[in-house]
């Protein structure tokens, strides 16, 4: 059941309480739960999800100021292509049997995603299961003792079947920049901790972590848009790289929405425009509304979708035209704000696994179940 103060739509309602539902099911597992309740109708889930209070809560917290749910995508760290290439590529040289994604974090963005290229189209990595991932690192500060080695399941790759994570910290004790590896494999925890060190190695010969430290975050007197205040921006089908794996780019908040209070009004009014854009009984492309404290513009194309918060006073024909030069801007900054490519790597996979490149084969028998 869900219960809201704000403008959200059931259906957006329905979409937060599905990511509850999955964060649960990351933690146990769909297969495991069907199991559960087979046996036993009524049994009281919350034996086992005992301990994972601050995993929920820290999710419906950053549900109601965090735009990357309601997009369905992912925040990048900005970085110069050069230097996202390069990190991409010291996680591509860092690899182990049965390794199947490697991730960048830092400042809760990512910075690089690789994955092993035998990772079907059909069982891609989805956005959900990364913010999932995230805010199971984010809730406990375990992470943030050292390396953990833990079971978790991406619902949305596949529910009945567990992932081995390695999670740990690149800088402590300022905990920023976080590596994340997921394997196949519950007994790889010494390999894949070897992994961690050929990059920890790479990083430092080439002090790539300056890098990210350096990373220029960007705010809305960079564009030079006038009366321009806030936006999110999302390509839909602009390059192949975007289908892979939804992204999105927003300025950082200015005074006016630096509170939590201000960032879930702004936030709530995007909801309101997005839930107009998207409905099934009268979709729209273009809107224009005006409130007394912002005038707000939401365009969505077959490449984009876009929405913009302006100065109250701004009339529809001006707002349009800003949004042009936005649109500009977005496409010269591109390479920096977004993944432009997926990097992926191969790895050989013992012979004693007798796996086969087929997604039910290689994740199916190492569910752990």
């Amino acid at each position: 059941v869900s219960v809201s103060a704000t403008r959200q739509s059931e259906q957006q309602l329905r979409s937060e309480l599905l990511h509850v539902y999955h964060q649960i099911i990351s933690m146990l597992t769909q297969a495991s739960i069907n199991r559960i309740f087979e046996r036993r109708k009524n049994f009281d889930l919350r034996r086992l999800l005992f301990g994972s209070e601050k995993v929920l809560d820290g999710l419906l917290d950053v549900m109601d100021s965090d735009p990357s749910f309601m997009l369905s995508a992912v925040q990048c760290l900005p970085l110069p292509s050069s230097s996202r290439d390069a990190l991409s590529h010291i996680l591509q040289k860092a690899v182990t049997p049965n390794l199947v994604f490697s991730f960048l974090i830092a400042s809760n963005r990512l910075v690089s995603v690789v994955q092993e290229k035998t990772v079907l189209e059909d069982a891609r990595l989805k956005p959900s299961d990364l913010h999932l991932l995230c805010n199971l690192i984010r809730a406990s500060s375990a992470f943030q003792a050292g390396e953990i080695w833990t079971p978790i399941c991406l619902p949305l790759f596949n529910h009945d079947c567990y992932f081995y994570a390695y999670v740990a910290y690149l800088d402590p004790p300022e905990c920023t920049v976080c590596l994340v590896l997921l394997s196949t494999d519950k007994e790889a925890f010494y390999a894949v901790a070897e992994c961690k060190r050929k990059i920890e190695e790479a990083f430092a010969s080439q002090n790539a972590l300056q890098w990210v430290a350096n990373t220029q975050f960007y705010y809305v007197d960079d564009i030079g848009v006038a009366n321009l205040k806030h936006f999110l921006y999302k390509p839909s089908k602009v390059l192949d790289h975007h289908r892979q794996l939804p992204q999105f780019t927003c300025p950082e908040m200015e005074v006016a929405y630096r509170s939590q209070e201000e960032r879930i009004h702004l936030l709530d009014l995007y909801r309101n425009m997005h839930n107009r854009i998207q409905s099934t009984s009268r979709p729209l492309k273009l809107i224009y509304h005006s409130t007394g404290k912002e005038t707000l513009l939401a365009w969505v194309t077959s490449k984009f979708e876009i929405f913009t918060c302006f100065t109250p006073l701004v009339t529809k024909k001006s707002a349009i035209s800003e949004l042009t030069k936005l649109l500009r801007w977005i496409k010269k900054e591109e390479d920096r704000l977004f993944i432009c490519h997926l990097p992926k790597y191969s790895i050989t996979y013992r012979p004693t696994h007798k796996l086969l490149f087929h997604f039910h084969v290689l994740y199916g028998k190492f569910c752990g179940l």
